[in-house]
């Protein structure tokens, strides 16, 4: 084995999980997962089979029906990765073949989907400030007339 793919590290073998639900009236998050530990990395490419039930059976060794399963390999990469491993034209040219929009154009509505967050949660948090505000002022008038009447 040479020096540069000694130096190399493995991605370990991933195991793809799904979250459960915490109660039974949650969902739980139905995009799939994988854990990496501190010093390891993702993979950046995925092989998984799809099993592929044809309708059809046909007998086993002992003469049972069984159903037949078309195995079909199924490729999967890291977007990021292929970023910093090709042009930016060719890297638009995947995205759109993808069904996604150009990374720039994808960067830009993204980044006006997240001023409309962002002015949002501003908005909420001002109002919360001046109900907080508000409140506090009607405390303290209610604190005055109570010591007001305790006082006569």
């Amino acid at each position: 084995m040479s020096a540069n793919k000694a130096a190399k590290k493995q991605p370990q073998l991933p195991v793809i999980l799904y979250e459960e639900p915490s109660g039974k009236n949650e969902r739980g998050i139905s995009m799939p997962y994988i854990e990496v530990s501190k010093d390891g990395q993702m993979p950046p490419m995925l092989f998984i089979f799809e099993y592929k039930h044809t309708g059809e059976t046909e007998p086993d060794d002992r003469g049972r029906e069984v159903a037949i399963v078309d195995q079909i390999p199924h490729k999967y990469i890291d977007m990021e990765y292929l970023k910093d491993r090709v042009s930016p034209e060719i890297n638009d040219q995947i995205r759109v073949a993808l069904g996604m929009k150009p990374l720039q154009v994808a960067k830009q509505e993204g980044q006006k989907i997240l001023d409309k967050v962002y002015f949002n949660v501003s908005v909420i948090k001002d109002e919360a400030e001046k109900e907080k505000q508000e409140k506090k002022e009607l405390i303290t008038q209610e604190l005055e007339k109570k010591t007001k009447e305790k006082m006569k």
